[in-house]
């Protein structure tokens, strides 16, 4: 019998089963990835309970794992060989369009799952495609020849490179995006895995103040963020956030805010045009609202108040945060709060839902656990 592949699948909206999946074939320019880790993130507790994928999806776009098996092509064109620790992008670009010829194939039509039905992309992807592999919560993964790969620094372990998604995003919004920098002052709303990311990289480019925000229920998570680098913690239902991010800098407000809330509404997005100095400043939000009515164009205006989305990551962004990660300046090992093993792939994700655990800050699914 040839050998098979362990995968738990989302069959159905807030439904996983184990299956068992032929271990495909490898052609020359491919390649097969022994998964140690798959991470877990809000978008997957929002894609498990209403998926928009159709058919069985192998969850999981937060990977890193080993390279078990690859053709002669394969590690020519990535520079890999068996054997090597890497960290697998989730997306699948087509190498070939104007975005990836830009370096920015998070853009590209390929791998947008949003816009293209038949796209590729690691933890999205329907596994009925050819080679069935198309997510981190399975033994193994399928690498096409234009995956987008990675390799992890020596030394640096499995599960903190797992982190590399969060990390990377935090990089992306808060420098790329935001453009923190050397004694700026930033509010980051919101203390998840993203807001952590957020803090370290900030403290790291050299901000002079960073705030964070949460709610109760986030006192450990706004206490790790005091560990992680930020300089003041602010409860929003305790106390009235934008009196105290006035009181802390002075009246004059921050030179950038970074919402994470993901889902908070419109408030978040409020704070943030208010918190913003007086000219000039830059709001990055996430985008999760579908609508928003009465919206503060005239006060936008008037501050000359930038605006940008949070939307991804880029291979620059990847390379720093494996590079802070392997750095060992911050004790980034704290946001690693819970594993599991296939079996559990169910109860990990529900509880970065905020089922059933305490505690929970970044969840690593362990397919040989």
């Amino acid at each position: 019998m040839a050998e098979q592949v362990l995968a738990a699948v989302r069959t159905g909206p807030g439904t996983t089963e184990l299956r068992e999946y032929p271990m495909p074939d490898v052609p020359d320019d491919g390649a097969l990835m022994k998964v140690e880790v798959a991470g877990i993130c809000g978008t997957d507790v929002k894609m498990y309970a209403k998926p928009v994928v159709a058919g069985p999806v192998i969850m999981g776009h937060e990977n890193v794992g080993v390279i078990a098996k690859a053709g002669r092509a394969f590690t020519e064109r990535q520079g890999l060989v068996e054997g090597d620790r890497v960290f697998l992008e989730h997306y699948v670009p087509c190498r070939r369009c104007e975005w990836c010829h830009a370096g920015e194939y998070r853009h590209c039509l390929a791998t947008d799952w949003r816009l293209n039905q038949d796209a590729r992309r690691y933890g999205y992807t329907s596994a009925e495609h050819p080679y069935h592999l198309w997510g981190g919560f399975a033994g193994y993964l399928y690498l096409p020849w234009n995956a987008v790969l990675h390799k992890v620094p020596d030394g640096l372990s499995a599960e903190l490179a797992g982190i590399v998604t969060p990390m990377s995003n935090g990089i992306e919004w808060a420098l790329f995006d935001g453009g923190v920098g050397y004694d700026s002052t930033v509010l980051i709303q919101g203390p998840g895995q993203q807001g952590l990311a957020q803090t370290v990289a900030c403290k790291q480019a050299g901000a002079s103040l960073v705030i964070v925000t949460g709610t109760g229920r986030d006192t450990a998570r706004l206490a790790l963020a005091r560990e992680l680098g930020a300089d003041h913690t602010v409860d929003v239902r305790a106390e009235e956030p934008l009196q105290r991010v006035l009181d802390i800098t002075g009246g004059r407000g921050v030179d950038v805010v970074l919402d994470c809330t993901a889902g908070a509404g419109v408030t978040p997005v409020l704070l943030g045009v208010d918190a913003l100095k007086r000219r000039g400043g830059t709001l990055l939000i996430q985008g999760e609202m579908a609508s928003f009515p009465d919206f503060p164009v005239k006060k936008v205006t008037e501050k000359a108040i930038t605006i940008k989305s949070a939307r991804g990551h880029s291979y620059r962004s990847c390379e720093l945060a494996l590079a802070q990660l392997a750095s060992d300046r911050f004790p980034l090992h704290r946001l690693t709060t819970h594993t599991y093993g296939l079996a559990d792939a169910d109860r990990a994700i529900r509880a970065v839902g905020g089922e059933g655990e305490d505690g929970v800050v970044h969840v690593s699914l362990l397919p040989w656990k």
